[in-house]
Formats: C-alpha cells, structure tokens, sequence
C-alpha cells in the first residue's frame, strides 16, 4: 500500500494524487443564455481556475497555467442521446459501455453490464494495485444490502464492489465524508434534522480536499446537476452549477499542490434547459500537475479512465 501523505509531483509534471469530481448531466452547450445557465452563473472559481474560460460550443478549452478543458464526445459512435447508466459505466471503466449493451441506457446501470463495472472500474482497478483510494460520498448503509437488486447508479455499485462503500451519516457529522448533493439538506429532510449538521458548499469542498490529501485516488459524485437539467427551468440550473462552483472554491482553498483535480461528466443535459439529454460532448476539465497530460489523451468518455488510471499507478 503506498502512502499517499508523502507523495510529490514527479518528473513530467506527473501528480501525487487525483481527485475526481464526477457531475452528472453536464454537457457543453452554446453560449446562449437563454437556454444555457452557464451563460448565465455566477462562477468565480470556475473561470478563475480557467483563466476566465467557461465550456462552450465552439470555443475549444485552452490550458491556461496548470489548468483547462477539453470537450469530450459522449456518443460514443452509438445512435441515439446518451444516458447516465451506460455513460457512467463508460466514465469508470474505459470500455464502450452503450455499445456493448447495444444502445444508451440509464438511470441505473443494465444488468448485463455490472459485472463489468464492478471488476474493471478505476476505483476496483486502484485498490487492486495497491493504492490509496477513498470514494468519498456518504451512503445510507441501511440500503447497502439492496444495492445490486435495487437501480444502481454506477458510482455506488463500482465503490461498493471495491470494498470503498462504507461512510454514512456518522462520517458526514465528523468531516470525514461528503453528500451526494454536497450541503446535508437531504440526509436532514429524509432521516432527520438531527442526525447530520448542516453544511455550506465551501466546506463540503474542504473536507473533500482533506480526504483527497490522504488518498492516492479520491472520487465524489454529484447528481443534482442532472436533476436540474430535468427540471427545465433556468434558475434552478443556474443554482445547481453556483452551489458547485462554490463546493468547488472550498475544494481549491484546501487541496494539496501535488493533486490532479479532475472534473468530469457522462452526457449533456444542464447545458441546455430546454432540449432535456442532449448529444452535446461534455466538458473534461483538468487541473494541476498532469493536466496537460491527461487532456491530451482525452476525446471521449472511454479515455479518461485508462489515463487516470495510468497517473494513479506510475511505475515507480
């Protein structure tokens, strides 16, 4: 097992640890803001992050310092809009999810496709080789012994099948895990006000950041993205993408230099309020030592994978 607290950044600019940060339903839309709420957001640490780039059609992504964007097909060569159960599997495995399934499919992951997911996921694929790896969301463990006949999504079922699936509401009152949609209202108005305390978005980010210090490979996956994109109203597609962007200003404040900062989606759908899935590409951005590296390896969904996993697991 590697120790991760006293990695550095290696030759080549090559990280000492990852995070990624999947958002779900994130594509990259025109720059319309009518339609758009990214034309629209307040997003300081964003476009501070991108040298005060935004994702938009058209306006391919540029590495500015240790930073950029690059735009990634979520198709995959398949007809029909894409869907977060094969785009998801495609996202942590590599592998042409909606081909191998014979279409796009979602919400949850198809049943063919689990044992895939779960043998060959970047979470199972770090933990067999050894490293330090944290998924980071917090998860009912009440509902843990349903997981596989429920619908999964594919971040619980892959962390789940790497032995990483394991925090709940007692790690979310100490710190030392993160909810699904970042601040607690949820776990508040589903199981009590009492069982977690609340939280702002930028401190939601900086325990992010403190397990990703720990950790060879961290992820976190947030879906209220996409929940907006289905609501079909601006203002709420506007408000989920603030609530990241400062979730996403907690994360810079505290995240160690040598870390990859990785963010990333499955299909576009918030881009574009009035269109519901779209066939968008969906935006990879990529921050600090290897993000140059990465976003040059990256086309589309079955890229990013394999070259994180190749950052994960240098020959050293």
């Amino acid at each position: 097992m590697d120790s991760p607290t006293h990695q550095t950044a290696g030759a080549a600019g090559r990280p000492g640890r990852v995070l990624f940060v999947f958002l779900d339903g994130v594509g990259v839309g025109e720059r319309d803001a009518a339609r758009n709420p990214f034309a629209r957001a307040a997003l300081p640490h964003l476009r501070g992050l991108l040298g005060g780039d935004l994702p938009f059609r058209g306006e391919a992504g540029a590495l500015a310092t240790r930073a950029g964007w690059v735009a990634a097909d979520a198709t995959l060569g398949v007809p029909g809009r894409p869907q977060s159960g094969t785009g998801q599997t495609t996202l942590l495995t590599g592998e042409n999810a909606p081909r191998l399934f014979g279409r796009h499919f979602g919400s949850w992951v198809p049943t063919p496709l689990r044992p895939l997911l779960q043998a060959e996921s970047l979470l199972a694929r770090a933990v067999a080789a050894g490293r330090a790896v944290c998924f980071a969301n917090a998860y009912p463990l009440r509902f843990l012994p349903s997981l596989t006949q429920r619908r999964p999504a594919a971040p619980p079922l892959a962390a789940h099948a790497a032995g990483l699936l394991w925090r709940d509401a007692a790690e979310l009152r100490v710190g030392r895990a993160v909810a699904s949609s970042i601040t607690h209202e949820r776990w508040r108005e589903r199981f009590g006000a009492g069982v977690v305390p609340e939280v702002a978005p930028e401190q939601a980010g900086r325990v992010l950041a403190g397990l990703a210090a720990e950790h060879r490979l961290t992820f976190f996956a947030h879906y209220d993205t996409d929940a907006a994109g289905h609501r079909q109203e601006l203002g709420a597609a506007v408000a989920a993408l603030e609530k990241v962007d400062r979730f996403l200003g907690g994360v810079l404040a505290a995240l160690p230099a040598d870390t990859l900062l990785v963010l990333a989606s499955d299909h576009g759908n918030l881009e574009d309020v009035a269109a519901g899935h779209t066939l968008n590409p969906v935006p990879v951005i990529a921050a600090g030592p290897g993000s140059a590296e990465l976003l040059g390896r990256v086309r589309d969904l079955t890229h990013l994978a394999p070259a994180l996993l190749e950052l994960v697991n240098p020959h050293d």
